[in-house]
C-alpha cells in the first residue's frame, strides 16, 4: 500500500505541474494553432526522465520509493502521450497537415534529444 501511496502522490503533483507549466506556456505563445504547452511539458518530461533514468541505472542513490515517486508518479502524469495524440488528430481534422506533422516530428526528434541530454547531463555533473 505505501508503493501505491507513492505513486498517487506523484501522480497528484505531476497533474497539477502539467495543467500550471503547459497552460503558462500556450498562455505565452498567444497560439491557438499549435499546442506549444503539451510539447514544453513532454520534452521536459523527457529531459528529466534522461535524469532519473540514468540515475537509476548507476544506482546513484534513487531508491526504488524515490523512482516510483519521481519516475511513475510525477512523471507518469506531468507528461501526457494521450493529449499529444489527441491534439494531432484534432489538427489532422482541421486539415492542418504541416502543423500535424510538425507537432509529430517535434516530439519525436526533441523527446528523444531530452532524454540523451538527460542522461549526458548526469555523466557530466557526476564525473
Amino acid at each position: 500500500m505505501h508503493k501505491v501511496i507513492l505513486v498517487g502522490l506523484g501522480g497528484f503533483i505531476g497533474a497539477i505541474l502539467r495543467y500550471l507549466i503547459s497552460g503558462y506556456v500556450q498562455y505565452l505563445t498567444q497560439s491557438v494553432a499549435f499546442p506549444h504547452g503539451t510539447l514544453a511539458v513532454n520534452i521536459t518530461g523527457c529531459f528529466l526522465i534522461g535524469i532519473f533514468s540514468h540515475l537509476v541505472d548507476s544506482q546513484a542513490g534513487m531508491t526504488a520509493e524515490m523512482r516510483l515517486l519521481l519516475m511513475v508518479g510525477i512523471l507518469g502524469s506531468f507528461t501526457t502521450y494521450s493529449t499529444f495524440s489527441n491534439e494531432t488528430i484534432n489538427l489532422l481534422r482541421d486539415q492542418r497537415l504541416f502543423l500535424a506533422f510538425l507537432n509529430v516530428a517535434t516530439h519525436i526528434i526533441l523527446g528523444l534529444s531530452a532524454v540523451i541530454i538527460g542522461r549526458f547531463t548526469v555523466i557530466m555533473i557526476w564525473r
